[in-house]
């Protein structure tokens, strides 16, 4: 019998607000409140407020802490000073991407902040790798997250909290900071290319966190958000979705995910598996714009010169933008050939073509 969804801190929140909370990696929650589109814009205009605490923190600690992240991540943590967070992925033996994954350098530790689907299995897998000379505790069920994105977000956490974040960087966090009564570590990141923060807090504090900023800043338009919000603001981004466009079948070059891959680091979990098929990627990771009015969707065809040559692994119509745009992958030896192609929906062939990402350029990100 299948276990039940995971009820956030926010979960009573969002059953009286949305009447649309799903099973989402084992967690309930909402897909939208107001609207998908009307999210989308707040978070684009103003700010809105995610329930992030489906993601999984592994506290990383001990003397040989440092060494060992660096043996189970691809990017190189050496390179990281107290207070700095950085994009990375955690490969098997095979070079299969296990997970992406955000790592915090602490004062005294690592946390990796890992996606909802299968924690306990990554962690499992972490202590597996590990030394006597490192512990390794899954906090995931004891800690909430609560992402503020937008535009508005600085002026909001600024207003609640006595320490001067003005100056924080993106990809840099503050631990231990008191906001609105409560301790709180507060990181500069997020996955929707505008300015914004996410708090790590207790399970206690989510709830009055999450309901004195959204009843004091409703009436300058600032919302909550949901899933639906979050996945077109993503996408119009080109950030990647892992379990969409990339699982452990994916080699991090095949996913365009060579610049959190540093092969000259030394040892890491992967890399020799990562080194011998790097040169013999078959299939590449393709952003593309559709032409034609039509929606692409995931495990839509992508088509050129008449020939089937990959498939669609992410697709929508960009609130922003109002036209289809898509992640997929296609044959290696298409790459450079034509940039015109055309998206296979519902039967009939929809004229696309391949772009960079991002896709969504006017963003408030480095604002």
């Amino acid at each position: 019998m299948p276990n039940k969804p995971k009820k956030t801190a926010l979960y009573d929140y969002h059953i009286a607000n949305s009447n649309n909370v799903v099973d989402f990696s084992g967690f309930y929650l909402p897909v939208f409140y107001s609207g998908i589109i009307d999210e989308h814009r707040a978070v684009r205009k103003k700010a809105a407020l995610f329930d992030v605490s489906h993601m999984g923190q592994l506290i990383i600690s001990g003397k040989e802490s440092e060494k060992f992240v660096q043996t189970v991540t691809t990017n190189d943590v050496s390179k990281l000073n107290f207070g700095q967070a950085q994009y990375s992925a955690i490969c098997n033996e095979l070079g299969g991407l296990i997970d992406d994954v955000i790592v915090y350098k602490r004062k005294s530790d690592y946390m990796i902040v890992v996606n909802a689907s299968g924690i306990e299995k990554k962690y499992k897998w972490l202590k597996s790798a590990s030394t006597k000379s490192v512990q390794i505790e899954n906090r995931s069920n004891e800690l909430s997250m609560i992402a503020i994105q937008g535009p508005l977000s600085r002026k909001i956490i600024q207003a609640n909290t006595s320490v001067d974040i003005s100056k924080l960087k993106f990809y840099n966090f503050i631990e231990s900071i008191d906001f609105l009564g409560f301790t709180i570590l507060l990181s500069r990141t997020g996955y929707t290319g505008e300015l914004g923060f996410e708090i790590y807090c207790s399970n206690e504090a989510a709830s009055y966190i999450w309901n004195s900023i959204l009843e004091e800043y409703k009436s300058t338009g600032v919302k909550p958000a949901g899933l639906g919000s979050r996945d077109t603001l993503r996408l119009e981004m080109g950030y990647l979705l892992y379990g969409n466009d990339m699982n452990i079948k994916t080699n991090p070059f095949n996913a365009g995910l060579g610049w959190i891959t540093n092969l000259n680091k030394g040892f890491f979990i992967g890399r020799d598996e990562i080194i011998l098929n790097r040169k013999t990627i078959d299939t590449v990771l393709i952003y593309f714009v559709m032409i034609e009015k039509g929606i692409p969707r995931s495990g839509c065809d992508i088509i050129m010169k008449d020939e089937s040559v990959g498939y669609v692994t992410s697709g929508t119509i960009s609130p922003s933008l109002n036209r289809g745009i898509g992640i997929g992958y296609i044959k290696a030896d298409y790459i450079g050939k034509d940039k015109l192609i055309s998206i296979r929906i519902r039967g009939r062939n929809k004229k696309g073509e391949l772009v960079k990402a991002p896709f969504y350029k006017r963003g408030s990100l480095n604002s």
